[in-house]
């Protein structure tokens, strides 16, 4: 089969986690398009918001020279990020609640300030607006992800894998995200990979060591489950196995018109909406 990047199903870290969860929460964040606007839909939640937030001050810093990265304070950054998910574009039910979720993002970027660790060093910037590679040709897969940041190791030649949490729960061990990392870094740039990290900056000064996964079973997982999204479309199958979950039902209320539409996300065109009452803030963890 010629390589057609228009016809390829394209998986990444979010669409895999979604399709893991349900069927049909895969469909409703990654195929269905509203009619009225040919566009995708997203549910806003304050969680994602903050992520949001502090992921765009971080990756500002990667594309900076290591002696500017710092010369402005990442707390101005971070009020004109803020403004973005602001009020109900953050998903926020009142000013009480933004606050305690912009508090939230102010001291982790303060944490960076006073703890830069791998931040001081050069970083290495992937030169795709989305990082992607052919993951199966023969079945027309494209994996695709934006890693947080790569710490360029210069005794080696070689990087150093490090994402940024703003969640309170710790990544799952069963986690696909460091395996999607690994496999694209591997395939997106030159240099080798030498080993990988969490920074939980909700609570840590410095970052969390994570062995790096073997590429193989890396590659050889995530195709099998991209395998089964494959089939999935092909046979449009999308039920809920508990006919209405956790995952789905938030988008299928959004679909009933009962959400609130609040924008256009700039990066992937979604029509971004929100359910207010319906956030569960504290147990939501963001994915970027």
């Amino acid at each position: 089969m010629a390589k057609d990047k228009f016809t390829a199903i394209w998986v990444s870290h979010s669409s895999i986690s979604d399709f893991l969860k349900c069927p049909r929460a895969y469909y409703l964040n990654n195929v269905y398009k509203d009619p009225k606007t040919g566009h995708k839909i997203t549910l806003m939640q304050s969680a994602l918001a903050l992520g949001q937030a502090v992921h765009d001050v971080i990756e500002s810093l990667s594309i900076l020279p290591v002696e500017q990265r710092f010369n402005e304070s990442l707390l101005v950054k971070f009020d004109s990020a803020w403004k973005k998910v602001s009020g109900k574009k953050g998903g926020f039910e009142d000013e009480e609640q933004e606050s305690r979720y912009k508090k939230r993002g102010a001291t982790m970027l303060r944490r960076i300030m006073e703890h830069p660790g791998p931040l001081k060093n050069r970083a290495v910037k992937i030169h795709k607006e989305l990082p992607n590679y052919w993951l199966s040709e023969e079945d027309n897969l494209i994996l695709c992800g934006k890693v947080d940041w790569l710490e360029y190791l210069p005794d080696k030649d070689s990087v150093h894998i490090i994402d940024f949490k703003t969640g309170k729960s710790e990544e799952k061990p069963n986690s696909l995200q460091l395996p999607i990392y690994h496999l694209l870094v591997h395939h997106c740039q030159k240099r080798k990979v030498e080993k990988s990290s969490f920074w939980y900056l909700e609570r840590n000064n410095e970052i969390t060591p994570v062995e790096l996964p073997d590429l193989q079973k890396s590659h050889d997982d995530v195709l099998k489950i991209a395998k089964k999204i494959k089939v999935l479309r092909q046979l449009s199958h999308y039920k809920c196995p508990e006919d209405g979950c956790s995952a789905c039902l938030p988008l299928e209320k959004i679909v009933r018109g009962e959400g609130e539409f609040v924008g256009v996300n700039e990066f992937s065109r979604r029509d971004t909406y929100i359910l207010l009452r319906n956030i569960q803030e504290e147990n939501t963890s963001s994915v970027l």
